[in-house]
């Protein structure tokens, strides 16, 4: 299955079917989302999650974010009331919240020793009906890090090594996700993407200043 590239367009289904098998067995996934391709581990397979770092030459201090099914999944995850997040997910929004006592979660050499996580839940409904099926993904954008996101599934996997199960959707156009950290009263802007302060106040989640 190494080094395949499917078409998720033409068959959702089977493609979800493949990316669980390849999940299971250990091995990163390239993936579609709402806004650039990523690449998704089991949050519980360290040495995958390892290897999606050492593919990117990412810095082991930055720890991967998580995304989830729905809203339920997440809350699983987390003690912090999601409620705000009823009109905003799914979508472009990544919240840092307290992690739940007893969580553990697999996100890289430096997240060990964090109390948060960063959880997202993207408006694609492949990537969610995988993590339906496989529980919580630790992903990250399908680049080598410092450089820009390939645009095209076959060149997003290349630039990790062009070795892995990908999950072709056609062209992922989209502004990242907008970072928001709400363990902080008020939750504060991490980073600008996808929705600005305006947006987030609109559906009732208050940010302070930066």
């Amino acid at each position: 299955m190494t080094g395949q590239v499917v078409d998720a367009v033409a068959d959702p289904a089977g493609a979800v079917t493949l990316a669980v098998a390849e999940l299971r067995a250990g091995r990163p996934v390239v993936l579609p989302t709402d806004t650039v391709y990523g690449v998704a581990a089991l949050v519980a397979e360290a040495a995958a999650v390892g290897d999606v770092f050492r593919r990117k030459g990412r810095d082991g201090a930055k720890p991967m974010a998580v995304l989830v099914a729905d809203v339920t999944q997440a809350e699983a995850l987390t003690d912090a009331d999601l409620d705000v997040l009823v009109d905003l997910w799914p979508g472009p929004l990544t919240v840092v919240v307290h992690r739940a006592p007893g969580v553990e979660l697999h996100l890289g050499p430096g997240a060990e020793r964090l109390g948060t996580v960063g959880l997202r839940c993207p408006d694609h409904d492949l990537v969610r009906a995988l993590a339906a099926e496989v529980g919580p993904l630790a992903t990250t954008s399908a680049n080598r890090s410092g450089r820009p996101t390939p645009t095209a599934a076959a060149a997003a996997a290349a630039a990790l090594g062009g070795d892995l199960l990908v999950l072709d959707g056609g062209a992922c156009t989209g502004t990242p996700s907008t970072v928001v950290d709400l363990t902080l009263v008020p939750a504060r802007i991490l980073r600008e993407g996808a929705l600005d302060a305006s947006a987030l106040s609109a559906a009732g989640l208050e940010v302070g200043p930066r």
